[in-house]
């Protein structure tokens, strides 16, 4: 309960940040569709905004490093507010595209400076009920998001202007806090080949949610507003996606838990892919919004699972490299999925973004089947830990391992030498030798000790260690 008195004002930051993220995140696509621009065109967009994220993670910390949290937090807010008022100005593709760039660097930024926050303000007591609060957050904010959309005008600078709003009244709280920011977060390297060895599962799952999320998040707006009646049926197609996939986290983390990742990763490959042909194949609104509601609750938790997947096969020091892997293979699915499936939608129908999606999923479930598990024994599986798949790598210092659970991980050390003991006493005795009769023996009994006569024979060498 301290630790959420203290992060107050920065959860109050993340819940206004999100909320307007996820009306961006909807709100530039439709905006994009308004003024003419193509379905690939609109998907070129997405895929700039995700290599953006690429972007952010490996350059933000270094601005982190250089001038601390709050001033990074209120530099990257700040630019993300003009970046978005300018967009409600500029028809231009390509300024478009190159400013949605910008915007996937300045919101991998502020992810990098909450979650690092987060990781220092929290301990082992308490990090998992933290990390929960925080990752329902992300989502239920995310869908408040929606909501705005349907009630502003799509064709006027209006939702821009309030978006922006929101993104500059969440710098107040984190601006005004008393509380320390934490120490400077450094930048981390990946080890692709690695988690390929150690977890091909892993990277199966996080190409494939970044693949089918970043299609969605890129290209589901528009498919919903050619095939739904009203913008208002948009925002409510979106948000069915994003509850969904937040109510049914945990439920197949609990499932991964008893019966193995592999296998669950496997289960929601298929219903990924049934569910996709389910949303493209939907008569009406109402059984669409229902597809899409599975669609949500089967493809937003295959990012955990494969996250998870990758903390059952690393080893804790590991786990911070090993997780930024996960999220880079995770975006980088995201830059090129929507590229195929815009051209998808250009040639053919908007149905066939979800006829895509399905192929995704199935070719999915198909590597999963093939694919050899991970060395990791059963024991050392790491309990399932809720996570979206907007996270930043600095989130990954928060790993769902107890410290008694690492203990696989570090070398047992060894027993000290006898000799040590030796000294100890040889420290206590006076100068008489009546004082302590037993030390003689002590003495005569520690020179003919290995230990001693190793460093008997080193005395006789050149000086130079072994």
């Amino acid at each position: 309960m301290a630790s959420l008195v203290t992060l107050t004002s920065l959860l109050i930051s993340v819940a206004l940040l999100l909320l307007g993220h996820g009306m961006q995140l909807t709100l530039l696509p439709l905006r994009a569709s308004l003024i003419g621009h193509s379905d690939l065109q609109i998907a070129i967009g997405g895929s700039a905004y995700f290599l953006g994220f690429i972007v952010g993670c490996m350059t933000v910390p270094r601005l982190i490093a250089r001038v601390g949290h709050i001033r990074s937090f209120a530099v990257l807010a700040s630019a993300m507010c003009s970046t978005l008022l300018v967009l409600s100005m500029l028809d231009a593709f390509w300024l478009w595209a190159l400013l949605r760039l910008g915007t996937g660097i300045f919101i991998c930024g502020l992810y990098s400076v909450i979650e690092s926050w987060l990781n220092d303000q929290t301990d082992e007591s308490n990090r998992g009920q933290i990390l929960s609060i925080y990752t329902f957050l992300v989502l239920i904010a995310m869908a408040g998001g929606q909501q705005i959309i349907a009630v502003t005008e799509l064709t006027a600078p209006t939702p821009f202007t309030l978006l922006a709003a929101i993104i500059a009244i969440s710098m107040i709280p984190v601006c005004m806090t008393r509380t320390l920011a934490p120490a400077p977060v450094e930048s981390t390297r990946t080890r692709i080949r690695l988690l390929i060895s150690r977890s091909p599962t892993a990277v199966i799952g996080a190409l494939c949610s970044g693949a089918v999320t970043g299609a969605f998040w890129s290209l589901g707006p528009i498919f919903a507003r050619q095939t739904l009646n009203s913008v208002s049926e948009t925002t409510l197609f979106m948000t069915a996606a994003i509850l969904g996939g937040a109510l049914c986290q945990y439920p197949f983390g609990w499932l991964s838990d008893r019966i193995g990742r592999k296998n669950v990763l496997l289960l929601l490959a298929l219903l990924a892919a049934v569910s996709s042909a389910a949303v493209a194949l939907a008569p009406t609104s109402e059984l669409a919004l229902l597809a899409i509601f599975f669609f949500g609750a089967t493809t937003m938790p295959i990012y955990a699972m494969a996250l998870a997947s990758a903390a059952d096969a690393s080893l804790r020091h590991e786990f911070v490299e090993i997780g930024s892997t996960v999220l880079l293979l995770n975006a980088a699915g995201a830059v090129l999925a929507p590229l195929a499936l815009g051209q998808l939608m250009q040639v053919g129908a908007p149905s066939w973004l979800f006829f895509g999606c399905a192929g995704l999923a199935a070719l999915t479930a198909i590597s999963v089947l093939l694919a050899r598990g991970h060395r990791a024994p059963v024991d050392d599986v790491v309990p399932f830990s809720a996570a979206a798949s907007e996270m930043a790598p600095t989130s990954f210092d928060l790993d769902p391992r107890a410290p008694e659970d690492a203990e696989g991980d570090i070398a047992p050390v060894p027993e000290p030498p006898a000799i040590i003991e030796a000294q100890d006493l040889q420290s206590t005795k006076g100068d008489d030798p009546l004082e302590n009769p037993i030390d003689d023996l002590l003495d005569k009994s520690s020179d003919k000790s290995p230990v001693n006569q190793a460093e008997s024979d080193n005395e006789h060498s050149d000086g130079k260690m072994p």
